[in-house]
């Protein structure tokens, strides 16, 4: 028991280290994947990891209190809501759905410089943030009920 309580310090401590530079490497991720390899998708997914180590260091009912599964859905749906929007506004103009529309904002290789590329990359990587992450919630949910049954 004393053994189990030190390997859980020595995981919370290595979290504390890990925690920040996995969520700013998986914000950078999203925010540059207009200008480099990534983006919405691909930062959206490092949140397994994320949730991965809160769960490893904290347990399954800590887990689950943090990041509130309801939360997740509800910003999942909006982060939908926020793409189509995007997407429209092409149309709105008298462009194509999905086209560029803002492109005239901002210098080559900067930050925001693919108009609405970079909204529309945000809104998947948070939408993928929030999907992934209620799907990971929920595959830990059916682990933590067999480990208490079992």
């Amino acid at each position: 028991m004393k053994n189990e309580i030190r390997i859980r310090h020595v995981i919370q401590g290595s979290l504390d280290l890990v925690f920040p530079l996995t969520m700013m490497y998986m914000c950078y991720i999203i925010l540059h994947g207009h200008l480099s390899p990534g983006g919405g998708f691909q930062g959206g997914v490092l949140v397994v990891g994320v949730i991965l180590m809160l769960y490893f260091a904290n347990g399954y009912s800590d887990t689950v209190t943090a990041l509130s599964a309801g939360l997740l859905h509800e910003a999942e749906g909006l982060a939908s809501v926020a793409y189509v929007a995007l997407a429209l506004m092409g149309v709105a103009v008298g462009a194509q759905f999905c086209e560029n529309i803002l492109y005239t904002q901002g210098a080559i290789g900067q930050l925001y410089s693919s108009g609405t590329v970079f909204w529309m990359n945000l809104t998947v990587g948070i939408k993928v943030i929030t999907g992934i992450g209620s799907i990971t919630l929920l595959m830990l949910g059916v682990a933590n009920q067999r480990n208490e049954v079992g």
